[in-house]
């Protein structure tokens, strides 16, 4: 029985990947030529990108990053829609699975308010200015900046590495100060587990960048907080997931409203992405037990590499 629902869920998957390829990349020539679009009625659009928004939540989840990182450039690679209208899209998609799971992860006492503020706080500064700065720029900048961008956040992954449970051997100096530490239970090792950060100042300088990058590009931050808590400041792994994931509701909604002020939000692109997103995600967490992660992995860097690839001949004009 399993193995034929899992066979199913296989199959399901491989014709969902390749529906999804084939409607993101047929227009491609179209769209290439001339800039002309494919004659589509407005709800022709908004139906095929909520399709593809389903298949990237379910992608997400499973490959465990956000859907922000995968949504903005597939879509500002593969749709006929402005690289702003996009970023602020992207931003909405975060956000929108930051304050599902927040609530959740804050009762849970994983996600850790003390550890989650004065990094959102800078983060959310920075972001203001990314974001900012983004919409200035004329758009062949922002298509080849966000393609070396996507393609070294696909050098991280390939790179990267976790730590469960990482060595603190004395909490630095400002971190006493921000009270900066806590305790939460693992069900898992069945005990509670006391943890303290060090390298605050330098966790605050990377905080700075990434808020940066996430206005800039509307990507969410995921796919860089939990390297940095983790490797850097030295939260437990579990903690640095939860925070993270709680931290993109603060600064995501500070990018957000630049956005929002500059007319970059269009609920054409917006309703049907955060629609296909979160019951993509909710499919994807029910799948994520019946995967292999090493699967989903390759794929989401194909995905990557493509977009990123794409994204970057666009910001040379080709």
């Amino acid at each position: 029985m399993d193995r034929r629902f899992d066979t199913r869920v296989w199959r399901g998957m491989v014709i969902a990947l390749a529906v999804g390829v084939f409607l993101t990349v047929a227009p491609a020539p179209a769209l290439a030529a001339e800039g002309a679009m494919l004659d589509l009625p407005w709800w022709g659009w908004a139906g095929l990108l909520f399709v593809v928004s389903f298949g990237l939540g379910i992608v997400a989840v499973l490959g465990g990053i956000g859907g922000g990182v995968l949504f903005v450039p597939v879509v500002g690679g593969f749709f006929p829609f402005h690289i702003d209208f996009v970023r602020g899209a992207g931003l909405l998609v975060a956000l929108a699975g930051a304050l599902a799971a927040g609530p959740g992860l804050l009762r849970s006492g994983m996600a850790n308010l003390r550890l989650a503020l004065p990094l959102g706080l800078i983060a959310s500064i920075f972001a203001i200015f990314g974001a900012s700065i983004g919409l200035a720029l004329p758009d062949h900048v922002i298509n080849f900046a966000l393609g070396g961008t996507i393609l070294g956040i696909v050098v991280l992954m390939l790179l990267g590495r976790k730590s469960e449970l990482p060595e603190v051997p004395q909490a630095d100096r400002l971190s006493n100060a921000l009270r900066i530490s806590g305790v939460f239970h693992d069900p898992y090792r069945e005990k509670d587990i006391d943890w303290k950060i060090h390298r605050t100042p330098l966790g605050l300088v990377l905080f700075a960048g990434i808020g940066f990058l996430a206005g800039m590009f509307g990507l969410g931050a995921g796919w860089a907080n939990v390297p940095v808590l983790n490797l850097v400041l030295g939260a437990p792994l579990k903690v640095s997931v939860a925070t993270s994931k709680f931290m993109l509701s603060i600064v995501d909604t500070a990018a957000a409203w630049v956005y929002l002020n500059a007319g970059a939000v269009l609920a054409l692109v917006a309703a049907p992405s955060i629609v296909g997103i979160m019951l993509g995600s909710v499919i994807g967490a029910r799948l994520l037990a019946r995967t292999r992660a090493s699967v989903i992995r390759v794929v989401v860097i194909v995905l990557l590499v493509a977009a990123g690839s794409r994204a970057l001949l666009k910001g040379f004009g080709i």
